[in-house]
């Protein structure tokens, strides 16, 4: 079984990267509707902490991220369910009860980058596995943005930005940060939720 195999390493490696995730189709609409969200200027300058909390370190982090909703954005109900699926197998294999997900588009313009970090926070530990699946077509060694994951019990790994590229890891316990992009770098990154969320407008 694919799942089955996935979670396995994750289990053992605390990360997981799968290529070719999407459906050709639905890799291409997702990049489209990214697009179409950058020419309407909705990006917005990422912060870092929890809600109430927020603070924007450009020293830190240098993305823009756009925050999805399935009820407004509907022309992403196929990646939705792509996302319910992911949700779904993590319950069965994993037992983990997962009851919800976050997710946002996100943009790291040239010369930016966000500093080793955990996904998981202190005052709000509900993120339990981070999701992100790339859209950069025709990166090259040398456009940057790899991401460099620290496995507890290994040497970092840079983890390409390839186009349909999926990574899982947990969100409590591999550090990871985001090399300095040489080139715009464009992903869907987001977090499988052991509750619901509690945040509304605004998301670290």
């Amino acid at each position: 079984m694919f799942w089955a195999g996935v979670f396995d390493q994750m289990a053992q490696e605390d990360y997981v990267v799968i290529d070719n995730f999407l459906k050709e189709e639905l890799v291409a609409q997702v990049m489209d509707y990214f697009h179409q969200q950058e020419e309407k200027d909705v990006f917005q300058k990422a912060a870092i902490g929890s809600a109430g909390n927020e603070l924007v370190i450009n020293e830190v982090r240098g993305d823009y991220t756009y925050w999805l909703d399935q009820q407004r954005d509907l022309e992403l109900a196929e990646l939705f369910a792509a996302f319910d699926e992911v949700k779904s197998w993590i319950n069965r294999l994993c037992f983990l009860s997962l009851s919800d997900y976050e997710f946002h588009l996100a943009h790291y313009p040239k010369g930016s980058f966000y500093k080793r970090h955990l996904d998981q926070f202190s005052e709000r530990n509900n993120r339990m596995i981070s999701m992100i699946i790339y859209l950069n077509k025709g990166w090259k060694n040398g456009d940057g943005g790899e991401l460099r994951i620290y496995p507890e019990n290994a040497e970092a790994m840079n983890v390409e930005p390839l186009f349909n590229r999926c990574v899982l890891f947990r969100s409590d316990t591999l550090e990871h940060e985001v090399l300095t992009a040489h080139t715009d770098r464009r992903s869907v990154t987001g977090w499988m939720l052991y509750q619901p969320s509690i945040i509304a407008a605004i998301r670290p």
